[in-house]
């Protein structure tokens, strides 16, 4: 259909998101398999073993390239102090919960910057498709990826962004609009752009040399269609894939989702400490509210949002439970990944007909 297909052999100029936390690599090899790209969340997997596990049974169950995504933010420097203020004013909500905060808050999901064990994993596996999130890898990191003749993509939420990943000599961006579910790539937290995927995605194409893959409120073949028109080569989809039954949605998360009218969606950053979109729920409600503190840095901060909803689970509500998604939730389809990918092509066939 056009060279980011050929180069890749795919069928379709899909790309299903990483989704740390969701995706599963059932749901990568499923979706790969039917000719679209399928994705691996390596953010979440700081064992190195974990990740070289994973990727050799990718390698064995199929032929196809997976993308693999790594989380390459700032590490968050130790502040206590800061630490201390953010679990104070979250101990009322635990309390009233019949828990207490953590002692203090630890960095859970390290950056891959920081990880030379990762990247020589990467090193050995030599998948096909690396992509980075929150930021881009160390200089020495990105030049040995590119050994591995891997194709490297960079996820950028506007045109500064993608000068920096395209100065750095990545091969493609993806341009996150900010009707993505989950969090946000900026490279800069405090910073929010603000661009809808497909305005962002035509800045990129005017502005870049560079191929552009559209992420953000994609959901079917319509969708896709009008990335393609406005200059992308491929669109990735997160929140369409979520209920499919290869991933690891609850199923309060799958109900959720497919509940009509269309639950809200909005932006938070009290959660992990950097922006995401989810589902609206009694977090964004009652902790997200003017005259709170400053959040604490990610992953610190989501080290107290982990136990947060732990304790409210084990006191039986429900209601802090993240579930991120886009803004096209409404949309979602629970069907398996195979018969969704080939549903969202013949959507695409259509619309561009």
């Amino acid at each position: 259909m056009n060279s980011f297909c050929d180069q890749l052999g795919l069928t379709y100029p899909l790309i299903q998101a990483p989704m740390a936390g969701v995706s599963t690599p059932a749901l990568a090899v499923a979706v790969s398999e039917a000719g679209a790209l399928g994705s691996l969340a390596a953010a979440a997997l700081t064992d190195p073993d974990v990740l070289a596990r994973q990727l050799a049974e990718l390698a064995a169950a199929t032929e196809r390239p997976i993308n693999v995504n790594l989380f390459c933010h700032a590490p968050s420097p130790t502040d206590p102090a800061h630490d201390a203020q953010w679990l104070a004013y979250l101990a009322p909500v635990f309390a009233s919960l019949g828990s207490v905060p953590p002692a203090q808050l630890q960095e859970i999901y390290p950056s891959f910057r920081t990880s030379d064990a990762l990247l020589a994993v990467l090193m050995q596996a030599r998948p096909r498709v690396i992509s980075f999130h929150f930021g881009l890898p160390t200089a020495a990191q990105l030049a040995a990826l590119r050994q591995t003749g891997a194709l490297l993509l960079a996820c950028v939420t506007c045109p500064a962004e993608a000068r920096v990943a395209e100065a750095a000599g990545v091969d493609i961006l993806v341009a996150q609009g900010v009707e993505a579910g989950g969090h946000r790539g900026t490279y800069d937290p405090a910073t929010e752009p603000n661009i809808a995927t497909l305005e962002l995605t035509r800045q990129l194409v005017q502005q870049t040399r560079l191929p552009v893959v559209a992420a953000g409120g994609l959901m079917d073949g319509a969708d896709l269609a009008a990335v393609l028109r406005a200059g992308a080569v491929a669109g990735q989809l997160g929140t369409a894939f979520v209920a499919c039954p290869e991933s690891a949605a609850s199923a309060a998360y799958r109900a959720a989702l497919l509940h009509q009218p269309p639950l809200p969606t909005a932006l938070t950053a009290v959660i992990s400490g950097r922006p995401a979109r989810g589902l609206v729920n009694r977090f964004m409600l009652e902790i997200d509210q003017p005259g709170r503190p400053p959040v604490a840095a990610y992953s610190r901060a989501y080290h107290a949002g982990k136990a947060l909803i732990a304790a409210a689970q084990q006191a039986g509500d429900s209601g802090f439970a993240v579930q991120w998604a886009g803004t096209g939730a409404g949309r979602v389809r629970a069907l398996p990944a195979a018969e969704l990918v080939r549903s969202i092509g013949a959507e695409l066939r259509q619309a561009l007909t």
